[in-house]
């Protein structure tokens, strides 16, 4: 794994082909323009200004609102389709496990499809998910709009890599970050803007407006950026068992997504249990009111552009473990929100803050990692480590609508804490263990070839 030679090989690679080509021989790769495949002299990357950043920024984020729009609609949507609020958590899980299939077997394909035309097409048929949603007469078509809505919003993971590759490499963190920060603030602001809308028209109106944003996003896509050619061309059952493969090699990866599914397993805890807890008593709050909690959450999006620029400087080892750190001590503050009154909103928001700052920079520094271990795969470890992050979400939320009616609030935190424990047990081994994280130069297409 550390031999000079292979990392001489990365560095050639790095050169080459900054894009993934992890499951095809050097030679197979295709040669793109250099706003894709070249470095400019200066060490970056042609045609990725800061105007694409923001641009890709707002895709990212408007992409991903989408499964989160109905998180602080549960009570009202499971009271207005004459369902159990446990039954209404159901619509969260669906669109956990639409997103999870597709970073599985859709994000793969943007190191061999071209990214605008596949990221343009996502967004169409989002939007087309998004109408079915508001047009959804019961529970049953809406949690399967809504899981196809999932599916469709995994278009945000494949424009990360993407800018990840074009970055150069001493602002790669910074890039990945600000990225990212746009994927954290539409996450936040989805929950602030479904309220809004609920309260005045409907939680349908909430997904027929998301439904023209998704048009509008496409259009301008299709208009303002060139196309962007894939690195290689690779059968797609290949590219697939390229996946399992550096999952299966790399202890490095592996570690990084328990980590990841901790971090979304949290976050999702929170984000649906405190749905149940604002709509009920001691607060009784209405939707637009628990949507505007998501904007105590923003405060992630520093964290994503901080926390890029320290792994940029070397130090991302530090971002992870103040991370979990502040994860799991953000529990035994949000216990308080149960108290109700002026002391459990103040401890609902600090806790709110806490929770997304440590999740968000913790992420964040296990993309920069995988992304400098394989810098000829990064869609491909995007897909492992996103999927192992929603899996845990997928795994957590359906906990939350069936443990909630339970055990309460308080119940919630117990579990979240438990969940960042476990969060810091693996943290702990990696600390004791490292893992090899020397950049790798194409080390899974080296054992297929064996392999065939």
């Amino acid at each position: 794994m550390n031999d000079p030679e292979l990392l001489s090989g990365s560095t050639s690679c790095l050169t080459a082909a900054p894009g993934p080509a992890a499951v095809a021989p050097a030679q197979s790769v295709a040669p793109g323009p250099p706003a894709v495949a070249a470095p400019d002299p200066r060490g970056g990357s042609a045609g990725l200004s800061r105007a694409t950043v923001l641009l890709l920024s707002l895709v990212c984020g408007s992409a991903v609102a989408n499964i989160y729009y109905a998180q602080p609609l549960l009570p009202v949507i499971a009271k207005a389709l004459g369902v159990s609020e446990g039954a209404g958590g159901l619509v969260v899980t669906a669109s956990q496990i639409g997103y999870a299939l597709s970073l599985a077997l859709l994000v793969p394909l943007g190191d061999v499809l071209e990214r605008r035309r596949l990221v343009s097409v996502l967004l169409g048929l989002t939007a087309v998910a998004l109408l079915g949603a508001a047009a959804s007469p019961s529970l049953g078509p809406l949690l399967a709009a809504i899981a196809a809505v999932g599916v469709t919003s995994a278009v945000a993971q494949i424009v990360v890599p993407m800018a990840a590759s074009l970055a150069a490499d001493h602002e790669r963190g910074s890039v990945v970050g600000t990225v990212m920060s746009g994927l954290l603030i539409g996450i936040m602001f989805a929950r602030t803007l479904a309220g809004l809308l609920a309260q005045i028209g409907g939680w349908q109106l909430v997904f027929i407006v998301a439904a023209v944003l998704m048009v509008v996003l496409a259009v301008t896509l299709r208009l303002v950026l060139s196309p962007v050619p894939p690195p290689e061309s690779t059968a797609y059952p290949r590219l697939l068992r390229s996946v399992l493969m550096l999952v299966r090699t790399e202890p490095l990866l592996r570690r990084r997504m328990g980590l990841a599914a901790v971090g979304m397993g949290c976050f999702t805890i929170l984000w649906t249990a405190s749905s149940f807890l604002l709509a009920n008593p001691p607060y009784n709050y209405r939707p637009a009111a628990i949507g505007l909690f998501g904007l105590a959450g923003v405060v992630g999006a520093v964290a994503a552009v901080l926390a890029g620029r320290l792994a940029d400087r070397g130090r991302g080892r530090q971002v992870v473990t103040g991370g979990l750190i502040l994860l799991t001590g953000s529990w035994g503050v949000l216990a308080a929100a149960g108290l109700g009154g002026a002391a459990g909103l103040t401890a609902l928001i600090v806790g709110i803050m806490a929770l997304n700052l440590a999740q968000q920079s913790l992420l964040i520094s296990h993309q920069s990692a995988i992304y400098r271990r394989a810098p000829h795969a990064r869609s491909r470890v995007t897909t492992a480590l996103m999927v192992s992050a929603f899996v845990g979400s997928a795994a957590s939320s359906a906990l939350t609508a069936l443990l909630y009616p339970l055990l309460g609030w308080t119940g919630m935190c117990g579990l979240g804490a438990l969940i960042a424990l476990a969060g810091v047990g693996i943290w702990i081994l990696e600390l004791r263990r490292p893992s090899p994280s020397e950049p790798l130069a194409a080390p899974s297409a080296a054992q297929e070839d064996d392999r065939a």
